[in-house]
């Protein structure tokens, strides 16, 4: 077993976990932030995805121990009092249906707006490369995609980037 200590959605959480065991299972089981969804356990759906350090990672093959003095964001924290920008669009240009990507989708879309702004089409379309969805046929997604990088840009909501600061090791 080994101590670490994450910051989740803004909340210090000391654990002791088994090296073995994936940030996803800590999340879900450990911490009972259910948002984050396993989907093939292998990486290839993107289901998972979380933010750790404000980069998109697939959450069942991160390790729990490498997310030590680390900050992790799931679904459940994205929002701060109001749903995110990118929450919003989702829900306004129906990119969802049955809901059990869209977690994943949204924080690589969030993660994505972090690092570039002003996305055109090709650019949100390799940035959620990494997410599959079997319902909606990305075209709403990608219009909620580019809808919430106006919204951001007109001063709506600040970037990821800007609302959260990442973990600081202890000296």
């Amino acid at each position: 077993m080994h101590p670490i200590v994450i910051r989740v959605n803004g909340a210090e959480r000391a654990l002791v976990v088994d090296p073995s065991v994936s940030l996803l299972h800590v999340l879900r089981d450990e911490l009972r932030l259910t948002g984050t969804k396993e989907g093939c356990g292998t990486g290839y759906c993107g289901a998972c995805t979380v933010l750790v350090d404000g980069a998109p990672v697939n959450s069942c093959l991160f390790f729990a121990v490498d997310a030590d003095r680390k900050d992790v964001t799931t679904i459940e924290g994205l929002s701060r009092g109001a749903l995110h920008a990118v929450q919003q669009a989702f829900v306004e240009r129906s990119a969802l249906q049955c809901g059990f990507c869209t977690p994943g989708m949204v924080l690589s879309a969030a993660a994505l707006l972090a690092e570039r702004p002003h996305p055109n089409e090709e650019d949100v379309r390799a940035g959620l490369a990494g997410n599959l969805c079997r319902c909606t046929g990305y075209q709403s997604i990608v219009r909620a995609v580019l809808e919430a990088s106006e919204r951001i840009a007109e001063g709506d909501q600040a970037p990821l980037a800007e609302r959260d600061a990442p973990i600081r090791a202890r000296a």
